[in-house]
């Protein structure tokens, strides 16, 4: 009973973690990242489609995105769906391959993005202590049911945080990494 609520408790605080992660990716640094697209959706025959299951984007140099659109007549609404987005890049076509240059970050800018991944990462401290406190009501359930005694209650309290420590303690590593590839010039 309590080892399946301490699995659950783990498998939900590795997803708020991995979705922590995957929010970061998003966050333009300084280095061409395919997953910068992610967020782009174009208009293809009257439906919202994402970038990716149109076109095949790769990391062509350290500052340059190149997209390979599977049907040519979508390039332009490629490149106006990319410059009509928030990460203000601007696309151009060269035949079949559009290419996305990345221009260097300036410091303010590094500073700002810096605080919204820490903010980012203050949500996902969040997520993971709300799994901990969902999990130690659980555990306080059962010893209200007497299902188990205050011994365990507490043995499996302990169990309970230092599991949310260790995953926020990988959030945190995930920061610090950001972090130093947002800073990198």
């Amino acid at each position: 009973m309590i080892n399946e609520i301490r699995k659950d408790a783990e498998i939900r605080m590795e997803k708020c973690v991995d979705a922590f992660k995957s929010h970061i990716s998003k966050v333009r640094t300084g280095r061409a990242s395919p997953s910068l697209l992610d967020g782009i959706q174009i208009d293809y025959y009257g439906l919202l489609t994402p970038l990716r299951q149109l076109a095949n984007i790769i990391a062509e140099d350290s500052r340059t995105l190149a997209i390979t659109v599977f049907d040519r007549t979508l390039a332009p609404a490629v490149e106006k769906a990319i410059m009509a987005s928030d990460l203000g890049l601007n696309p151009s076509s060269a035949g079949t391959v559009i290419r996305v240059p990345l221009p260097p970050l300036t410091e303010e800018r590094r500073r700002d993005l810096i605080k919204v991944v820490r903010a980012e990462a203050e949500q996902g401290r969040v997520s993971v202590r709300n799994v901990r406190r969902d999990a130690n009501d659980k555990v306080k359930a059962l010893l209200k049911d007497k299902t188990i005694g205050e011994d365990e209650d507490r043995r499996s309290q302990d169990e309970i945080q230092k599991l949310t420590d260790a995953w926020i303690k990988k959030l945190d590593s995930a920061l610090a990494e950001k972090e130093a590839e947002l800073m990198e010039i």
